[in-house]
């Protein structure tokens, strides 16, 4: 067995209405929080719930409910200006993907300065303001990860920024706050955290550990993504939940492939969703793993249960109708991909013409 290290430190709390039953939890994070949402998290009753805990507590709160899929810097600047003018000492992130990368990047830069030229550069010390993730989306996995992506316009791409400060203090895992989720918005963050799950089995920097996590998280994913098109119930968002909280532990130590690195052009130029561009460029990654022998893939396979078409076809079934997008933007997009860092952390670590297959075979071209 190679050597590894496993480092995780956020505290993990499952169960129906655990923001309220275990609220006295924020209590250790400081005494006013800045609370960084979008507008759902008022209607799906999370918002509601934490302010409650909050209070319950004797804790003050000030809520940043700005956030926009894909947060730009811009975006970032206004929250850590509000936490200013508030006097926030810690904050507690509530929604998907964007909300909690959003909070992430808010709490690093409150206590270390960066000029905007400088934020995507790297060397982040490992101090942030602490913070609690409540995620209302079974996806993106963000509540037990060292990362947040951001939009990085000089690039014109999605940049990830790392350091091991960004791990959340505290996770909520209820999946009450899910009950309402449009279907498009539940299939895609399904998706998301199935890509989380692969692809961490795909890195070369996969553990024997990581791999445990993404094997349990596809064995219990797996047999609900057809279901994500259809009606699910409390009990089997419950599972996703907790599936994409696994994906999300896996990629924390495992990080993302080349998948991921060629999606951020898909997001960035054509607004597709992070979860569906995945799905899109999934396959054709996989059946390159199947053409390099990749031995990781027979893993993956027997995780979920079935073989590769059939995953392939399953993948296909909720993408549904893709996107028109010319054939020489996408062979575009095979160039800019080469430059991501995402490439060579791939096992099956693909060529420029392999890339460009892949974009070109995503979407029929």
């Amino acid at each position: 067995m190679q050597p590894f290290t496993y480092y995780m430190p956020t505290k993990v709390i499952c169960g129906r209405d655990c923001v309220l039953s275990q609220g006295e939890c924020f209590k250790a994070l400081g005494t006013h929080a800045l609370i960084v949402t979008g507008k759902s998290s008022a209607a799906n009753g999370a918002l509601g719930d934490v302010l409650a805990a909050l209070a319950k507590n004797g804790q003050t709160a000030t809520v940043f409910d700005r956030v926009t899929p894909n947060p730009t810097v811009a975006c970032v600047r206004e929250g850590v200006a509000l936490l200013a003018a508030a006097g926030a000492d810690c904050i507690v992130a509530i929604g998907g993907g964007s909300p909690m990368d959003a909070a992430k990047a808010i709490a690093t830069l409150a206590v270390q300065e960066r000029t905007d030229d400088e934020i995507f550069a790297g060397g982040y010390e490992a101090r942030a303001l602490p913070m609690a993730h409540v995620p209302t989306t079974a996806g993106t996995g963000s509540e037990v990860t060292p990362y947040t992506i951001l939009t990085n316009d000089a690039k014109e791409t999605k940049t990830s920024i790392t350091s091991p400060a960004m791990f959340p203090r505290l996770a909520f895992l209820d999946g009450k706050y899910m009950a309402h989720l449009p279907v498009a918005s539940t299939v895609n963050t399904a998706l998301d955290a199935f890509s989380h799950a692969v692809e961490g089995m795909l890195s070369r920097n996969a553990t024997p550990l990581s791999d445990a996590l993404a094997r349990e998280s596809l064995h219990i994913l797996y047999p609900l993504l057809r279901k994500t098109a259809g009606e699910l119930t409390l009990d089997e968002r419950d599972a996703l939940l907790y599936a994409s909280m696994l994906a999300g532990m896996t990629i924390a130590q495992s990080g993302t492939t080349a998948v991921h690195g060629m999606g951020y052009a898909l997001t960035y130029f054509y607004g597709i969703d992070h979860g569906r561009a995945n799905g899109l460029l999934l396959g054709g990654a996989l059946r390159l793993c199947e053409k390099k022998k990749v031995p990781a893939l027979a893993d993956i396979l027997a995780a979920c249960g079935d073989t590769l078409e059939g995953v392939c076809v399953t993948i296909d079934a909720l993408l549904g109708k893709k996107e028109d997008i010319p054939r020489a933007r996408l062979e575009e997009f095979a160039v800019r991909a080469m430059g991501n860092k995402n490439i060579k952390k791939s096992a099956y670590e693909p060529t420029e013409e392999e890339v460009r297959a892949i974009y070109l075979g995503a979407f029929g071209r």
